[in-house]
């Protein structure tokens, strides 16, 4: 009963927490977190251990680089969260995780322009859609898209760029709620690893490796925000995506097209190119 009555009075000091919901979330994780401990009978060296990851999680997160969100990722409770807070109801698009390199501010481009920026891949038509519930497109709606390059690498990831911002862009939906753009055909890359998430993967045995997908972020006025990917079909890593992601109604046929062939933009491409469609459909507030 010793253990019992100790987390009975962690539980109750929170009870004079005047913010009703911060006293729900304390109390509901202080159980959880001492059921935990019990269940494992958790050492002193072992939860020493656990302070020294999460002390070196710290000390690598910078503004380009969250390792929290790497690990909240790699446990499934990103995922979990989208799960809870966004159940995929009716004909709205699915959300999926952010991730951790999204950038604020990214440059804008016209539509039909290319978010590259200089990165290396395989060009990649993608256009579509936005449209409410209803069918009825939304003009001027925002779309953030950003993805990693040829080698697997997103651009605030080198040491070297100077602060340059390539494979990323924002775009704005025209009348008919109709985008499109140029950027890359998403490759599989593992997420960076060589942090205490990597180290954790590896004493699990589990693969680093992400589903190659394209990120995308859609807000307009009255609507709800959207986070999503979208996955390339007949991927093998989709079984078996690293942080959890992928939904199977975000998968999207990426259509090969050899060198030469017209592109839907009048531009003749001197290699191989892909293109692929996503209607976006968004909930409204």
């Amino acid at each position: 009963m010793t253990e019992q009555d100790l987390t009975d009075k962690v539980v109750a000091s929170f009870d004079t927490a005047k913010d009703e919901r911060f006293r729900e979330v304390m109390q509901a994780l202080v159980r959880h977190a001492h059921a935990f401990v019990r269940e494992t009978r958790l050492t002193e060296d072992e939860w020493s251990a656990a302070i020294a990851f999460l002390t070196a999680a710290g000390h690598l997160t910078t503004d380009t680089r969250q390792e929290f969100v790497l690990l909240s990722d790699v446990l499934g409770i990103s995922m979990l969260t989208v799960a809870v807070n966004e159940p995929g109801l009716g004909d709205a698009t699915e959300s999926t995780v952010l991730g951790p390199f999204f950038v604020q501010d990214s440059p804008e481009i016209e539509l039909g322009g290319d978010i590259a920026g200089g990165a290396s891949g395989e060009p990649s038509w993608v256009s579509g859609t936005v449209t409410d519930t209803g069918g009825a497109p939304v003009s001027g709606a925002r779309i953030e898209v950003w993805e990693a390059d040829d080698d697997g690498m997103y651009d605030v990831q080198y040491d070297d760029g100077a602060g340059a911002l390539a494979g990323r862009a924002h775009l704005f939906t025209d009348a008919e709620g109709g985008y499109r753009f140029w950027g890359l055909t998403p490759t599989p890359y593992p997420i960076p690893d060589d942090g205490p998430v990597g180290l954790l993967l590896r004493h699990a045995g589990r693969s680093p490796m992400r589903a190659p997908h394209l990120h995308f972020k859609v807000t307009a006025p009255g609507f709800q925000p959207l986070i999503t990917h979208i996955f390339v079909a007949d991927d093998p890593w989709l079984d078996s995506d690293s942080v959890f992601g992928v939904k199977e109604s975000l998968v999207r046929p990426f259509d090969r097209h050899q060198a030469g062939t017209p592109t839907p933009d009048g531009r003749r491409s001197a290699g191989p190119w892909t293109s692929a469609r996503f209607d976006i459909v968004l909930r409204k507030e």
